[in-house]
């Protein structure tokens, strides 16, 4: 048996072994047209990295004849599987900038954007390239509205749109965490303006309620009636908006403690 396993691995590594060295002759040939059907060759087989390699080789030789155009939407398929997506959406957009009238163009298109949305992080990270992709699939829409990959964009955006809104939420909720009241609020309100269909929109209408009760508490006797008068007003834009809302019990709570408050101040400048 081992003997057998032993026959094997050495069958393996001369095989890897003939394979990289006809890879490294076909790279050192001086025949663009060896390295551009070895490159075709090697995409087939999904051996995405070889063919990348050749087709980079070739890429200012090819620019202008019918081959250019081929070979500069499969080095960005390339890279795209070989999930290099930021390089892949800047390949697909140097062909469509470049074979705009191309039959491919429309894919490339699409394609830019989805590379960039693949290369966006988690929602708990930057979301810049989240902001591009969404961005860049949107306008890819506005240009082809019919086109088959419709239906792909608008998942992309849509799934885009929740995890802007899953980030905005948490960042501002961790303002509130944190106890810094007065840049939760802020930052609620600005969730509340950015995202008016978010499914996070009722905590975060509830959310400035408690921030604003709880600023107030810890605010000096001078800023504190106006603070209280927030969470009154606050509650009022709430209740109409949640009539049946879960946090209905807890608002109303702060909303009472607030008008018992605000009654207190009165009574004592009286």
């Amino acid at each position: 048996m081992q003997r057998v396993s032993s026959y094997f691995l050495f069958v393996l590594i001369l095989v890897i072994g003939v394979s990289c060295g006809k890879f490294r002759k076909i790279e050192k040939s001086q025949d663009w047209r060896i390295k551009y059907d070895a490159a075709l060759n090697y995409y087939n087989q999904k051996e995405y990295y070889k063919a990348s390699v050749l087709f980079e080789q070739i890429i200012p030789i090819v620019r202008g004849l019918p081959e250019g155009e081929k070979v500069q939407f499969y080095l960005a398929y390339c890279q795209y599987y070989d999930k290099l997506y930021l390089l892949a959406s800047e390949q697909f957009k140097t062909f469509y900038e470049t074979y705009g009238r191309s039959s491919m163009a429309e894919e490339a298109r699409y394609m830019y954007a989805y590379s960039l949305y693949k290369s966006s992080p988690k929602d708990n990270l930057d979301q810049t390239s989240s902001i591009d992709a969404m961005a860049a699939m949107q306008e890819f829409l506005n240009r082809f509205s019919n086109s088959k990959f419709r239906d792909q964009a608008i998942d992309v955006i849509v799934t885009t749109q929740k995890k802007l809104e899953r980030k905005g939420f948490d960042n501002a909720y961790q303002y509130y965490r944190m106890r810094q009241y007065k840049a939760a609020i802020v930052a609620l309100n600005n969730f509340k303006n950015n995202f008016p269909d978010s499914e996070f929109l009722e905590e975060a209408y509830y959310l400035v309620i408690d921030a604003e009760f709880r600023l107030a508490e810890q605010s000096i006797v001078s800023k504190q009636e106006e603070r209280y008068k927030g969470v009154v007003e606050h509650y009022k834009e709430f209740v109409d908006k949640y009539p049946q809302s879960p946090f209905l019990r807890e608002a109303e709570k702060l909303y009472a403690d607030s008008l018992e408050k605000l009654n207190k101040t009165k009574n004592n400048n009286s």
